[in-house]
């Protein structure tokens, strides 16, 4: 049987390093890519191989979609070159940054690197490769609980999200005669580095959010790889065009 690929961008630390993992775990192999941290990107190919995998870690800049053409094509080359595929089957758009300022101090410089980032990058990334996607295959798009809720402070960022959301559900539409699925999982706050590592460092913080959350407490990485995992796994082929939050019941 033909093991699954899963391309993740912003394999390298957080969710999206997670979600590698959790996928290894089910016989799912791995193109994930970094930015800059080259050498922790190498250091989770080398957990996906312990855990019986493939892994193969690429440089990409999701702010630049100039470059994503030239970057499709070395996806193209890697798919044949170390897995003996033409195609990868699931696609997961993880990468991204926070930005906290209120929309009354957010300056235009960082709404377009929040537009880079969040909405244009998984756009026209997804673009270019749709052509090396296998029919059959699923795209998730990773966006944010405060996309229902609303806290001060992350209206641009939250806005950017909102965005992926309504494009999922177009693309779900369109792709549904190659048999791709489409789908949105939104993360409640979560114990990671993103954000300077606010929810994880700050106790005041991480209470407020515990005492608003139904399960009583913040999510940790594994409940996001975890979700990630199930969504891609066989007993999701039916859910498409839907935004699943993982978020322990915030603001309910």
């Amino acid at each position: 049987m033909t093991r699954k690929i899963a391309l993740i961008t912003g394999a390298s630390r957080g969710l999206g390093k997670n979600a590698a993992l959790h996928l290894a775990t089910q016989g799912v192999d791995i193109i994930g890519t970094y930015h800059s941290q080259a050498d922790e990107a190498q250091a989770v190919a080398r957990e996906v191989e312990r855990l019986g995998g493939r892994a193969r870690m690429l440089r990409l800049d999701v702010s630049d979609s100039s470059g994503f053409g030239a970057f499709a094509a070395q996806v193209g080359e890697t798919l044949q070159r170390d897995f003996g595929r033409e195609t990868f089957d699931f696609l997961v758009n993880n990468a991204g940054i926070g930005i906290h300022a209120s929309c009354a101090e957010t300056t235009e410089e960082q709404f377009d690197t929040l537009v880079n980032i969040q909405l244009k990058g998984p756009f026209f990334l997804t673009q270019k490769l749709l052509p090396v996607l296998a029919d059959g295959g699923r795209i998730l798009n990773v966006s944010t609980g405060l996309a229902r809720f609303s806290l001060p402070g992350y209206g641009a960022y939250a806005a950017m999200k909102g965005g992926i959301e309504v494009w999922t559900r177009y693309l779900a539409k369109e792709l549904g005669p190659r048999g791709i699925t489409v789908n949105v999982l939104a993360p409640g706050a979560i114990e990671t580095d993103f954000g300077g590592g606010v929810v994880r460092d700050n106790s005041q913080v991480n209470g407020f959010i515990a005492s608003n959350t139904a399960l009583g407490r913040v999510g940790l990485p594994d409940d996001i790889g975890g979700a990630i995992a199930m969504l891609l796994s066989d007993g999701g082929r039916w859910i498409t065009g839907q935004r699943i939050e993982a978020s322990g019941g915030m603001f309910l």
